[in-house]
């Protein structure tokens, strides 16, 4: 069963080819999103999102507009926070994608990574593996990239590892703070 929503977002989960399938028509259709379309999608509040780009965490957005790579590093970043510290999350997407301000650093861009994240989450349904499984669903995902240069895919699932560990570790948190609500 695939996950309810899109890792990050408020958007209902589509299987498609293309994690950002639902998005990518808004971003294209208005140039880009304004923060106001951005906190729709995400759930979150302006200032978090202003402070992720004041730390360098998020490319600054281009005439007030968040693109495509924007978009997708903010639902990464997103996707990740109930479980990971937002200094290990910029770690880990600058330990594949270098400076957030510059794309010729990245060994996969924003969306890809993004993309191979939402596959993840599909795989993993409603029904979390166990942590010694999450390898060999990583390598799955990402038999399709090819590196720029050597070392770069063992980096790239290494990263996407803690993603996936990340994203299994929120839906057990979101379990026990189901059952606690209960009590």
């Amino acid at each position: 069963m695939a996950p309810p929503y899109l890792p990050g977002t408020t958007v209902p989960y589509q299987e498609s080819g293309d994690a950002l399938a639902a998005i990518r028509p808004l971003i294209a259709a208005t140039d880009g999103l304004t923060l106001g379309q951005l906190c729709a999608i995400t759930g979150l509040e302006a200032p978090a999102l202003q402070n992720w780009i004041k730390r360098g965490f998020v490319p600054h957005p281009v005439n007030r507009k968040y693109q495509v790579r924007h978009v997708a590093r903010i639902l990464l970043i997103a996707a990740l926070r109930d479980c990971l510290q937002i200094d290990r999350i910029g770690r880990l997407l600058t330990a594949v994608n270098g400076d957030a301000d510059r794309e010729d650093d990245d060994i996969v861009s924003e969306d890809r990574l993004y993309g191979y994240l939402c596959r993840v989450a599909d795989r993993i349904g409603q029904d979390p593996p166990p942590p010694d499984a999450l390898d060999a669903l990583v390598a799955e995902v990402t038999a399709d990239y090819t590196p720029p240069k050597q070392g770069d895919a063992a980096r790239l699932r290494a990263v996407l590892g803690v993603m996936a560990a990340a994203y299994t570790a929120s839906m057990f948190k979101s379990e026990a703070d189901r059952r606690f609500s209960q009590i």
